[in-house]
């Protein structure tokens, strides 16, 4: 990308932006309970370069109640729909400061008043051909004071030959269930039914990756779930199988909190020591330089546990590219399905072992699931 810095572009650089038209210095936008604003209603060709946000708000859960959407070329129904912390990279309603190649979040460290407030970038390019619109509805009982954004673009004369159109979702499994019949061996999957789904898309594109939130239920190591992606079709084998958690993300032995780097790591930890009781992780992979091509269909997801042998609280954001018009997404969760659960506050004792050391000596499949 820096060697293509010295070559000359077309278009025109443009920018939608929460500034002060009275020219003082009241920069943001308040967004009241229930309302949604449109922060960008861009007409013609172009691709957006560059988002940036930071918000003031009283609720500290607003990275939750907040959902960004947005819509390319007229689509009714938005190709991005994601609670606003998540999308840039960081789950749990949560803060923190980490850099990738495509996101980062600067956070101000401490327990002060400013403590839930970030400034957020993106960088994914978002090409359109006939306008886009970006909104943000505030699904919260309290009123965001300040909203102040950055929405940076190249409004261009034409649209880009052959350019597909980003999209995110956002899925949560809270628990993850168990599988729902015992196998004869509980240590063997030769299927991706019950693992838990980052995506399913149909037409032509290219998966670009995924961020990860776990809220960690029973303690131990929560990882070893292999990743599988389907690509134009259900299928066994897989066209892409992995070999556990921490290496679809891009670590191994577990992974360490301290690492976050331009394609992979850990945007966030709650600071419970690894692999801890309650320990909250949000993990990342993006496949800039390796995007994952489907020309029909793509269904990607992961174990939850080897075997999917455990069930933690699981969030994850999907990005991907695609023609349209894409299929609607499935009902986004009510805003009190979203929130954060609260901490367990036993650890609890009937789940001593994987769901999977239970099963061979047998014990019920189904566990008693902790509640908040």
């Amino acid at each position: 990308m820096v060697d293509n810095l010295a070559f000359l572009r077309d278009g025109r650089s443009r920018r939608a932006s929460s500034w002060d038209r009275s020219g003082r210095n009241g920069d943001a936008w308040a967004v009241e309970p229930g309302e949604t604003k449109v922060l960008a209603d861009l007409s013609g060709a172009g691709v957006i370069r560059h988002i940036w946000f930071t918000v003031g708000a009283e609720d500290r859960m607003y990275l939750r109640q907040a959902v960004l959407r947005m819509y390319w070329d007229g689509q009714e129904h938005p190709s991005v729909e994601v609670p606003v912390g998540d999308f840039f990279g960081v789950g749990h309603a949560r803060v923190t400061s980490y850099s990738c190649a495509v996101m980062n979040m600067s956070a101000n460290a401490g327990e002060t008043i400013f403590s839930h407030h970030a400034a957020m970038n993106c960088y994914w390019p978002m090409p359109f051909a006939n306008g886009a619109l970006i909104t943000v509805e505030n699904q919260g009982t309290k009123r965001i004071g300040a909203w102040y954004f950055y929405v940076d673009y190249d409004e261009l004369d034409r649209p880009q030959e052959g350019a597909a159109r980003f999209h995110a979702w956002w899925n949560r499994n809270n628990p993850c269930p168990p599988p729902a019949e015992a196998p004869d061996d509980p240590d063997v999957n030769l299927s991706d039914r019950h693992n838990y789904l980052i995506l399913q898309a149909e037409g032509r594109g290219h998966y670009v990756g995924c961020n990860l939130s776990i809220h960690n239920l029973y303690g131990g190591w929560w990882g070893e779930g292999d990743d599988m992606f389907m690509v134009d079709g259900q299928k066994w084998p897989p066209d892409l199988h992995g070999t556990g958690s921490e290496d679809y993300f891009g670590h191994a032995w577990g992974m360490q909190p301290q690492n976050a780097f331009l394609y992979n790591g850990v945007s966030f930890h709650s600071g419970a020591p690894t692999h801890a009781f309650n320990e909250r992780i949000t993990v990342y992979r993006y496949h800039v330089a390796d995007p994952v091509v489907f020309q029909e269909s793509l269904r990607v997801s992961i174990e939850h546990g080897h075997a999917n042998d455990r069930s933690d609280d699981y969030a994850s954001t999907a990005f991907w590219y695609q023609t349209l018009p894409s299929k609607p997404f499935p009902p986004l969760p009510k805003m009190e399905d979203r929130l954060p659960r609260e901490d367990v506050k036993v650890q609890p004792v009937n789940l001593p072992v994987p769901v999977t050391e239970r099963m061979r000596s047998g014990s019920p499949i189904d566990p008693q699931y902790p509640t908040g």
